[in-house]
């Protein structure tokens, strides 16, 4: 049924970090593309905030609290607005720095689905399969929306978005330091790389010890051998990962950015890295998982 009120929605979906992780893309459906992997849903993500008013022609038009083009949440926003003609406005904000390995491209595309898609009460289910297509062929990842669809620690079994893809979630309750040292990495540059992705492989290869009741411990300790092994960290990368790892913490890479997250143990490990950190110029905040995952958060009409 055409509406014709002006309406707005708001969603949010959360960041991640990968641990360890090994791309799937021979499926002949793309909704079973992806990766197998684990890692963490954290607390912090994207915010959509979506407003369309009926009009005589059709636009649509995304911005964000960076520096453009928003190519892939672009594209998940033409796949969703609604069928009337009439103006789109999407409005992304990111809480943790784009690039760097944190999910903001996977966050930005579902919230953007979610937001737009509820203007027009179209299905979640819809939303997630557009979000992870844009996201997979427009480069920004191979499994961050089917990561995000719950909160916690999350291991990705089955590669793709449900009901071709499986992803295992458990609570997640240690905090978590996260930091930057590097410029960003765009994710083509890696996912196009045979060299780089022959390392993956080899590196995951030890994945399923995780098993069917991982641990953040096990998680870490694989996503440490992983970081090792992947061949995918800079200097700077591999010299903070070190000297967190000699403060007590277990520490890795956040795929694919310059960037870390590790987890302090003890009390007196987390002071000794905070100690390092401000003592190298190293700027880094304490983060904690998600208990939940994407969701719209507001729909109201005007």
């Amino acid at each position: 049924m055409t509406v014709s009120l002006a309406r707005s929605t708001r969603a949010f979906a959360p960041g991640h970090v990968t641990g360890i992780f090994r791309p799937e893309v021979t499926h002949r459906d793309p909704r079973g593309r992806g990766s197998v992997g684990a890692g963490i849903v954290l607390e912090l993500g994207a915010w959509a905030e979506a407003r369309f008013s009926p009009g005589p022609r059709s636009r649509i038009r995304v911005v964000a609290d960076g520096r453009g083009p928003w190519p892939i949440s672009e594209d998940v926003a033409r796949r969703m607005t609604p069928e009337e003609p009439g103006t789109l406005t999407v409005r992304l904000t990111h809480e943790l720095p784009v690039g760097q390995g944190f999910g903001m491209s996977a966050a930005g595309a579902l919230a953007t689905a979610l937001a737009v898609g509820a203007l027009s009460a179209r299905p979640t289910a819809h939303a997630v399969e557009v979000a992870h297509l844009a996201d997979l062929f427009g480069g920004g990842g191979l499994g961050g929306v089917a990561a995000i669809l719950g909160g916690g620690l999350e291991v990705r079994t089955r590669a793709g978005v449900p009901p071709l893809g499986r992803v295992i979630h458990r609570p997640f309750r240690p905090a978590l330091l996260v930091g930057v040292v590097g410029r960003p990495i765009p994710s083509p540059s890696v996912l196009h790389d045979p060299a780089a992705l022959r390392r993956i492989t080899r590196a995951a290869r030890d994945f399923e010890e995780l098993g069917a009741h991982p641990t953040p411990e096990r998680l870490f300790r694989l996503s440490e051998r992983f970081t090792d092994l992947a061949g995918l960290s800079s200097s700077v990368v591999t010299r903070t990962v070190t000297a967190l790892r000699r403060q007590g913490a277990l520490a890795c890479q956040a795929m694919f950015g310059q960037a870390f997250f590790a987890m302090p143990p003890s009390a007196r490990s987390r002071a000794a890295c905070l100690e390092w950190l401000r003592r190298s110029g190293v700027r880094a905040v304490e983060i904690h998982a998600s208990s939940k995952g994407a969701r719209v958060v507001r729909a109201r009409a005007e």
